[in-house]
């Protein structure tokens, strides 16, 4: 893999910390998570009256089928003798209507039965000081409990609710998942409309098959192309590769664009972003409770923008079997991933690479 492919995003830290701490923290979230569940924490703060706004519009994961039973669970991590290790792990999902590789795909309990187009495991460790997002390609083939092998956005599809790709990323990573959140990519499309675009630096120049053209460098983009920009896949012969390098520079365009003083001081747009996208995003019982969120936001209150991490797991490149193209997967890696959170190197483990 290759630094442009794969390189850790970096970040601007914020000159204003003093007056504008929180906001900026929740601006963090906010950007951090891509799928953008920090803005109903930066809603809950900034407007307490957003709280019931968000909680009556945003969609939730029936609590009996968001996690698999737990005796199927592995053992949460702990430091020192029986010490809970109170660091946090979320699933992050995309989803795309016109996602994945066929109607098979299809996930009903998701907004508009999109398809699961996005991976993404969030690592929160307990000091609270950094924040670790780690794509997992969407085609990675792996074991499906109970249905043997499947690319890894195939168990979305399967079963109720999100407890089937819960247990299967639990069981490759060896670590129990904390929460799932997931937003469809209409929300995505109304936040950058809401904030009139968004700066992107395109890793790669190419023309999407809807006619955009991208040059490699920063390109403003509106809310259509930038759609066009994350959901193109055909330009690449490598497939989901350069495509995953978009979606993480779209989410530094979003992080930076969150992070300005236009956003931050301004009620009008962050009551609009919170508005246009609680509706397309799904979430377990916890984080549709706005409180809790705000609580999540408060303890990152000293994270900036140089303790976020973006990088990709690793992988052995394309492959197929039988006639489907598929990612070949890294088994080791998803095992040394979870070992390295459980052990509180995780750092470690996102610098290597």
């Amino acid at each position: 893999m290759t630094e442009e492919l794969f390189g850790r995003a970096s970040y601007d830290e914020s000159e204003h910390r003093s007056s504008r701490g929180r906001k900026i923290t929740i601006g963090v979230i906010s950007g951090a998570l891509v799928l953008l569940l920090g803005a109903a924490a930066a809603a809950a703060v900034y407007l307490n009256s957003l709280r019931g706004a968000y909680e009556s519009s945003v969609n939730v994961i029936d609590q009996e089928s968001t996690f698999p039973e737990a005796a199927d669970r592995p053992e949460p991590p702990t430091r020192g003798e029986d010490l809970d290790d109170e660091q946090l792990n979320i699933l992050l999902i995309g989803s795309d209507s016109g996602g994945g590789s066929g109607e098979e795909e299809n996930v009903p309990w998701l907004p508009n039965s999109a398809r699961a187009d996005t991976l993404m495991w969030m690592h929160i460790p307990h000091e609270r000081d950094s924040i670790y997002l780690m794509s997992i390609m969407r085609d990675s083939w792996v074991p499906i409990p109970g249905h043997g092998e499947a690319k890894i956005n195939a168990a979305l599809s399967m079963g109720e609710g999100s407890s089937l790709a819960v247990q299967t990323v639990e069981d490759l990573m060896g670590i129990p998942l904390d929460h799932v959140a997931t937003v469809d990519m209409a929300g995505f499309q109304n936040m950058v409309s809401e904030m009139d675009g968004v700066t992107v630096d395109v890793p790669t120049s190419f023309t999407s098959k809807d006619g955009y053209e991208f040059s490699a460098g920063p390109q403003h983009m509106d809310s259509a192309s930038a759609m066009s920009f994350v959901r193109e896949r055909q330009s690449f012969s490598d497939g989901d590769y350069t495509r995953v390098a978009n979606q993480q520079a779209f989410a530094n365009g979003v992080l930076s664009e969150v992070l300005t003083a236009s956003t931050l001081t301004n009620p009008a747009r962050i009551h609009g972003l919170v508005s246009d996208l609680a509706p397309h995003m799904t979430v377990d019982s916890e984080l549709a409770d706005a409180g809790y969120a705000t609580d999540i936001a408060w303890s990152l209150r000293d994270v900036r923008g140089r303790d976020i991490e973006m990088f990709t797991l690793p992988n052995h490149g394309l492959g197929t079997v039988g006639s489907e193209s598929v990612v070949v997967a890294d088994l080791d890696a998803f095992t040394e991933a979870g070992e390295a959170m459980r052990e509180g190197r995780f750092s470690e483990y996102a610098a290597a690479n």
